[in-house]
């Protein structure tokens, strides 16, 4: 069983930063892939980053490849999303999850979600 818990959403102007932490619980934490997910007002549920077990493969959305950087510390259980030159239509409820993924971008492929944390961004 893994626990997810995110922080550092908030309101940001455009062209900003934000970085989201993602603790886990759970002595197994570096077997699981990890990933972020968000989902805007009205939608659908979209793939953001992803990262492999050691940290060696990362995977984006198109949408954010070159402005957010995913990134994890096995020493301290965390996943962090590091995310720049920050949109409004970056706008939305960032969840984290994990799971042992085969595809990264299903949202199916992951079995435990945090409770997400809501990043907004004004033009």
């Amino acid at each position: 069983q893994v626990q997810l818990v995110e922080s550092g959403g908030g309101l940001v102007q455009a062209g900003g930063s934000l970085r989201l932490s993602c603790a886990a619980s759970g002595r197994t934490f570096s077997s699981y892939g990890m990933g972020w997910f968000r989902q805007a007002p009205g939608k659908e549920y979209d793939f953001v980053a992803a990262i492999n077990w050691n940290g060696g493969s990362t995977y984006y959305a198109d949408s954010v490849k070159g402005r957010f950087t995913i990134s994890r510390d096995n020493a301290k259980n965390t996943v962090y999303l590091q995310m720049n030159s920050l949109k409004p239509e970056d706008t939305a409820v960032y969840y984290c999850v994990a799971g042992r993924p085969y595809r990264y971008g299903l949202r199916s492929e992951y079995d435990y979600w945090g409770q997400g944390t809501q990043v907004t961004v004004s033009s």
